[in-house]
């Protein structure tokens, strides 16, 4: 498919101008088709940096989106919410959202392709899932799929605007004393342990939010929300602060009388503004029976 555009502003990027012409594509997209030469100014091949002039004839050619690697898998989902745009899925503990080294297949990518066949989003050339955020393998709760191109984009600017509200529930080890507080520190990938992240000076800014729903003997049960999305962010920023998830091996000693196997962490609630009716929508995602198990064991030690 062949499209047209007459540019009316001078001054911006080019990159920049298509997505203003275009608003059904994202930046990421538009760079990738002018890098493979699928771009054309004045009949001329341009730079992502060329800055466009009035009256410069734009000239996209978006190639059919190719079939898929991601192997389609029948794997149960509990599915919250799910019209023509959106899925909202409450992802199980122990489920990973992509394919990846040691995780080939059983993921959420796989399993979200068998489930919707055909109407997926084709952003970036390949029809794929369209994940549009991630969680952890060992967190469970909610996640936001979008079904075609344009709910992927417009949810995924969403979250780069931070306009997208995420909270979680954690479960961690000793009595945090502040009924709120907020976690202002730089994460990056860590300089002792490369597998790891970590504060670090030189790591992007991340912030994280607290609030102690309820104190245990040895236990805090925390609602966390967070303003930016760094890897491993809540579980990185509640150990620095002394106070790690329960179960969380990787940030901790993983101790825990409790026998739990990977951090009680949980994505409970998402707010977004939908991207076809555009109104703000709110989803929850119940409590797995772990987590309810344990609780319920701490208010019988009360």
């Amino acid at each position: 498919m062949i499209k047209e555009f007459i540019v009316k502003n001078s001054g911006n990027r080019l990159d920049k101008a298509i997505t203003e012409l275009d608003k059904n594509v994202s930046r990421m997209m538009v760079q990738k088709l002018i890098d493979d030469g699928k771009v054309l100014v004045n009949n001329k091949k341009e730079k992502s940096s060329y800055k466009v002039k009035e009256n410069d004839k734009i000239i996209i050619n978006f190639e059919e989106p190719k079939e898929s690697k991601l192997k389609p898998e029948e794997i149960p989902l509990n599915i919250i919410y799910e019209d023509n745009d959106i899925i909202i899925v409450n992802k199980d503990k122990g489920m990973v959202v992509h394919p990846g080294n040691g995780n080939p297949d059983g993921t959420l990518a796989n399993a979200i392709m068998a489930r919707c066949k055909d109407s997926l989003s084709g952003i970036g050339g390949e029809i794929r899932p369209g994940i549009v955020h991630r969680i952890d393998k060992d967190t469970s709760g909610i996640l936001i799929v979008a079904k075609n191109d344009k709910s992927h984009i417009n949810i995924s600017n969403q979250i780069k605007a931070h306009k997208t509200k995420k909270t979680y529930l954690a479960l961690v080890r000793g009595i945090v004393k502040a009924n709120e507080a907020t976690i202002d520190m730089p994460i990056g990938r860590s300089q002792k342990d490369r597998k790891k992240m970590a504060v670090e000076r030189s790591g992007k800014q991340a912030i994280t939010h607290i609030k102690v729903i309820k104190r245990y003997k040895e236990n805090t049960l925390l609602e966390v929300n967070i303003e930016t999305g760094r890897t491993h962010q809540i579980r990185v920023h509640l150990a620095q602060i002394g106070y790690p998830i329960v179960g969380d091996y990787v940030y901790s000693n993983g101790k825990n009388k409790f026998g739990v196997q990977g951090q009680m962490l949980h994505a409970y609630k998402i707010k977004f503004t939908h991207p076809t009716t555009n109104k703000v929508v709110e989803y929850t995602a119940e409590l797995p029976e772990y987590f309810k198990n344990v609780l319920n064991q701490l208010e019988k030690e009360e």
